[in-house]
């Protein structure tokens, strides 16, 4: 049985606080977009790509920032805190960006869609853009030098761990490389006359 060290501890918190934090998130975004707003009048579904973005770059610089700002900064923790709540130190970059930005796409498509229903709320595909883009950018800035880092402190405490326990060997044997004892071998058999 191998003993359970710090690093498998840190993990699981680790998962926990990204999990709770990822709940969080969800739940602000939920009051934020799915609350019915009292309007006197309701915008028209927008359904073509990029037609609202150049509708915002038309209001001016300032109003064209705000704007697209809100649209990449909504579910922008996302692309941090699935990761977090995944857990995993050791996965391909790409792999990893894959699955978070559709995993970002398909809650931001769950919201736009959540929000037909909702008085006052409108669909807007570049709702879905931004969001999707602000995900992406995320995980890109944030994921990937925050795994390398926890790799990097992880693999310092193995190699502390494993010179601890066998000061024989040196560092080469880590806490996951325990020695299994020896090989087996099979009696030889007599061949048949």
């Amino acid at each position: 049985m191998q003993r359970q060290g710090s690093g498998g501890s840190a993990a699981v918190v680790v998962r926990v606080a990204g999990f709770a934090l990822l709940l969080a998130h969800l739940l602000l975004v939920a009051w934020v977009t799915l609350r019915p707003l009292d309007v006197a009048w309701v915008m028209a579904p927008n359904l073509t790509p990029l037609a609202g973005i150049k509708a915002d770059l038309a209001l001016g610089p300032a109003e064209a920032a705000r704007r697209i700002g809100e649209g990449l900064l909504l579910l922008a923790p996302l692309g941090v805190l699935l990761p977090m709540a995944d857990g995993r130190l050791y996965v391909a970059p790409w792999a990893s960006l894959a699955r978070t930005v559709a995993a970002g796409a398909l809650i931001s498509l769950a919201v736009e869609l959540l929000q037909t229903a909702v008085p006052g709320q409108v669909v807007d595909v570049d709702s879905l853009l931004l969001n999707t883009a602000g995900v992406a950018l995320a995980h890109v800035l944030v994921v990937p030098a925050g795994r390398a880092r926890l790799r990097r402190g992880r693999d310092a405490r193995r190699r502390r761990y494993s010179s601890r326990t066998s000061p024989g060997r040196g560092s080469a044997l880590l806490r996951d490389e325990q020695p299994q004892g020896t090989t087996p071998t099979i009696p030889r058999v007599g061949i048949a006359p």
